[in-house]
């Protein structure tokens, strides 16, 4: 039996082998298949930075906006979303996807929730509910826009869990 023998130096060596992506990407039956380069400029130009001002929500909107504008025979929508996300993230949330552990994400389904699960706290929530719940006509504001500003609430928290007779409600008694 043949014994292994290693320098010291070459366990200090950097290995590229082991720098796995938290994502899988789903097999894609597409002869030709490849990221479009003008889709990626596209989805760069909104990069979510994970700053505590940005609404997740929104960043996913857009996201998918842009990746719905593109269809490939043999790509299924997951498989395009899963492989264009990374280039929608920057700063600390860039650095979130990578540190996920290898193979996390297998699923759209999967990935967006997590990214909500880590940008949009409780506390955002509570807040943006409390927004929502207690919505005041701002003076000197028509009652179209408050309307559209009110519209806009639920928008920025999708799972705000307000009935809607109740928001309709809510929005009439912030009337002035």
């Amino acid at each position: 039996m043949a014994e292994d023998h290693q320098v010291l130096r070459d366990y200090a060596l950097p290995q590229a082998s082991g720098n796995t992506s938290s994502i899988v990407s789903p097999a894609v039956e597409a002869n030709n298949f490849e990221l479009c380069p003008t889709l990626i400029s596209f989805v760069e130009r909104d990069q979510f930075p994970a700053y505590p001002s940005e609404n997740p929500n929104a960043h996913l909107r857009k996201f998918l906006a842009k990746c719905d504008t593109i269809k490939i025979n043999g790509a299924s929508s997951d498989a395009i979303r899963l492989r264009h996300f990374p280039f929608s993230l920057r700063d600390e949330a860039s650095d979130w996807l990578q540190n996920e552990e290898p193979n996390s994400f297998t699923t759209w389904d999967m990935l967006s929730k997590a990214f909500l699960s880590k940008y949009f706290s409780p506390g955002k929530t509570a807040k943006l509910r409390t927004e929502i719940t207690s919505f005041i006509q701002r003076d000197g504001k028509s009652l179209c826009e408050a309307w559209e500003r009110y519209k806009d609430l639920p928008r920025q928290c999708t799972h705000h869990a307000v009935p809607d007779w109740l928001l309709i409600q809510t929005f009439y008694n912030g009337l002035e």
